[in-house]
């Protein structure tokens, strides 16, 4: 499967798919994503752009980076 920045959200995924992160909150100015969990891919879209393009790439791909991030290798 190849990553396609370029699809709209709905082409994604139905609205009833996506959540917003745990981490969002008004501290940052309401500013998250939401993300879709499909059978082979991630759907990830800006939460203020309900309508707007979404990122989606492979699960394993998701899973690497969500590891990455975990651990602490990426902090500031």
């Amino acid at each position: 499967m190849t990553i396609n920045a370029y699809l709209m959200a709905l082409e994604v995924a139905d609205e009833t798919a996506w959540f917003k992160s745990s981490h969002s909150d008004q501290d940052n100015g309401g500013g998250c994503i939401s993300v879709a969990v499909l059978t082979d891919r991630i759907g990830v879209r800006d939460s203020k752009q309900e309508n707007g393009p979404a990122f989606v790439t492979p699960t394993a791909a998701w899973s690497s980076f969500i590891r990455e991030v975990k651990s602490g290798r990426w902090s500031s």
